[in-house]
C-alpha cells in the first residue's frame, strides 16, 4: 500500500507539474498577445476619431516593426494613430476610416503573407466604394524575384480600384533599404507637418561571438550547409522557437553590404544561438556574399553583429496542440527550434516531422537528434525522404501526397502546420500537395485562424 501510494502522489504531482507547464506557455502567448492588443489600443485612445489607420501583412516581422515606427513616428508629430495587422481588418472598417496608411509585405513571387489570406479572400474580391479613403502604401519586397512587391501592388491597385485617393506615390522598399524607407519618413512628415525628425534606423545589433562551424553534409552532391553557434556577448538574450536571426555584414570597399535573415535553431536555455546555412554561389562559382562570410571567412572567435527579431507569424501553439512540421534543407533550423521547444515539456500533443534532402548518406541532418527525439516521444513520427537515393527523385512534397489520410486525421484533432525552407519547389509542392490532402477551402481555413505557418525563403 505504501509504495503505491508513493507511485499515485508521484503520479499526481507529475501532473500538477505538467499541467503548470502549459498554464505557463498559454499565459506567456496570451500575455504577448494582450500587450500588443494593449499598445494598439493606447494609440487608438490617443488619436480619438481622426486616428489614421494603419493596416500591416507581415510574414517574418519585419513589416510589423515599421508599422509601429510608422505610428510613433505620427504620434510624435501629434497625429494619433491606429494599428490593425491585415488578420483584424475588413471592409467596415475601411469604410469608417478616413486615411490609411499601408505596411504590406510579399512572401515569394506576388503572394500575400499567411495573416492577410482572409482580407484577400474575403475583401480584395469585392471592388467596395472607398471613394472617402485617402491612403499612403509602403510595399516592401525582393528585386531578386519576377513580382517584386506584389502583394503591395495588389493592394493599391484594389484601393484604386475602389476609388480611394492616393496620398503620395507608392514606396516601394527592395531588401530593406534604407533610402526608400527614409522616402516613407518623408512623407510621414508631410501628414504630421514635422520639418525635422531622425532618420529612423534598425535597432542596434547586439555583439555576438562565433564559436562553433559545422560542415554538416561533405561528400553531398549538393551545396555545403553548415552549421554555425554564436555566444552573446555582455547581454542576456530571449527568442522564441519561430524567431529570426538578422545578422549585420561587414563593410567591404566601403561599402555596407546589409543584414541577411536567418531562421533560429536553438532555444536561449541552449546558451548559444544556432544557425544552419547553406553555402551559396553567385553565377560566376564565387561564394554568395552573407553565406561565403559566415561559412568560409569569418573566424572561430570572431565578434558578429547581430540582432533575434521576433516572428510572431511562425511561433509555436501551446504543447498539448499537436504539430506537423515540414521542410527540406537548411530549413530543418526553424523546425528543430520547435522540436527543442517541445523537448522541454514532458508531455505534448504530438510531432510530426517530414523533411527532405539529397542523400540519407550526406544529408540527414541532425540524425541522431531527431532519433533521439523520436525515440523519446517529443517526436511521434519522422519521415524523410531523399532525392538522389534510388531512382526517381521524390521531395518532401511527396511524403504529404503518400500519408494524405494522416495529414489530414492530424488536423482533425486539431493540429498546427509548419512548413520551413525553399519557396521554389518546396512551400510550393507542399502547398499543392495539402491542398489535395485537405481540400483547398480547408487549408485556406487553417491560414486564417493561424494553424497553417510558413518561414520559407
Amino acid at each position: 500500500m505504501t509504495a503505491d501510494l508513493f507511485r499515485w502522489v508521484g503520479a499526481g504531482v507529475a501532473v500538477l507539474l505538467w499541467l503548470g507547464l502549459i498554464a505557463l506557455t498559454v499565459w506567456r502567448v496570451r500575455a504577448a498577445a494582450r500587450r500588443a492588443a494593449e499598445q494598439a489600443r493606447a494609440f487608438a485612445e490617443a488619436a480619438g476619431d481622426e486616428a489614421v489607420l494603419i493596416a500591416f501583412a507581415s510574414q517574418t516581422g519585419f513589416g510589423e516593426e515599421l508599422a509601429w515606427m510608422t505610428a510613433r513616428a505620427l504620434g510624435d508629430g501629434g497625429v494619433g494613430a491606429r494599428i490593425l495587422p491585415f488578420a483584424e481588418l475588413d471592409l467596415e472598417t475601411l469604410k469608417r476610416a478616413r486615411r490609411l496608411l499601408v505596411v504590406a509585405s510579399t512572401t515569394g513571387e506576388g503572394d500575400a503573407p499567411d495573416g492577410a489570406a482572409r482580407f484577400v479572400r474575403q475583401a480584395m474580391g469585392t471592388e467596395a466604394d472607398l471613394s472617402h479613403l485617402s491612403y499612403g502604401l509602403l510595399a516592401l519586397g525582393d528585386r531578386s524575384y519576377d513580382a517584386f512587391c506584389g502583394f503591395g501592388r495588389a493592394v493599391g491597385d484594389w484601393l484604386d480600384r475602389c476609388g480611394a485617393q492616393t496620398l503620395f506615390d507608392r514606396v516601394e522598399v527592395d531588401n530593406g533599404d534604407a533610402g526608400a524607407v527614409r522616402h516613407w519618413q518623408h512623407q510621414l512628415n508631410l501628414i504630421t507637418g514635422a520639418t525635422a525628425a531622425p532618420d529612423w534606423t534598425p535597432p542596434a545589433y547586439d555583439r555576438w561571438r562565433l564559436v562553433k562551424r559545422t560542415l554538416l553534409n561533405a561528400g553531398s552532391p549538393g551545396g555545403e550547409a553548415w552549421h554555425l553557434a554564436f555566444e552573446p556577448i555582455d547581454h542576456a538574450p530571449d527568442w522564441a522557437a519561430g524567431d529570426i536571426a538578422e545578422v549585420g555584414l561587414p563593410a567591404r570597399d566601403g561599402e555596407q553590404p546589409g543584414s541577411r535573415e536567418y531562421s533560429v535553431a536553438s532555444l536561449p536555455s541552449d546558451g548559444r544561438l544556432e544557425l544552419c546555412i547553406r553555402l551559396m554561389t553567385r553565377p560566376d562559382g564565387t561564394p554568395g556574399l552573407a553565406s561565403g562570410w559566415l561559412t568560409q571567412e569569418a573566424q572561430i572567435g570572431q565578434e558578429v553583429a547581430l540582432r533575434v527579431r521576433a516572428n510572431r507569424s511562425f511561433h509555436a501553439p501551446p504543447p498539448e496542440v499537436p504539430i506537423i512540421l515540414i521542410g527540406n534543407g537548411t530549413g530543418i533550423a526553424g523546425l528543430r527550434g520547435h522540436l527543442k521547444a517541445r523537448a522541454r515539456h514532458d508531455k505534448t500533443g504530438g510531432g510530426w516531422l517530414l523533411f527532405g534532402e539529397r542523400t540519407r548518406a550526406h544529408d540527414a541532418f541532425y540524425d541522431e537528434e531527431l532519433r533521439a527525439w523520436r525515440a523519446s516521444g517529443v517526436l511521434t513520427r519522422l519521415d524523410r525522404a531523399f532525392s538522389r537515393d534510388g531512382g526517381e527523385h521524390r521531395y518532401v512534397q511527396a511524403l504529404v501526397a503518400e500519408h494524405a489520410r494522416t495529414v489530414a486525421d492530424w488536423v482533425d484533432r486539431g493540429a498546427w502546420i509548419y512548413v520551413c525552407g525553399s519557396l521554389e519547389g518546396m512551400s510550393k509542392g507542399v502547398h499543392a500537395a495539402l491542398e489535395a490532402a485537405l481540400g483547398e477551402d480547408r487549408l485556406l481555413g487553417l491560414t486564417e485562424a493561424g494553424r497553417y505557418r510558413r518561414d520559407v525563403y
